[in-house]
């Protein structure tokens, strides 16, 4: 099994949290902005069933 030869330091360590972080922001930003889209009508090349209102109403 490998194991590091140096311990890793601590600035090293939270600029990877950080980047892990910053990831995860980022695509929690696009999904709400996708989901926000596609409730008002707006995605355009994002393909989502809307029931219609004929349907709903029988």
């Amino acid at each position: 099994m490998a194991v590091p030869k140096k311990k890793t330091s601590k600035a090293k360590r939270n600029q990877r949290h950080a980047v892990w972080k910053g990831q995860a922001r980022v695509a929690a930003a696009r999904a709400l902005s996708l989901g926000k889209a596609v409730l008002s009508g707006r995605a355009q090349g994002f393909v989502y069933p809307m029931p219609d209102q004929d349907e709903s109403e029988e």
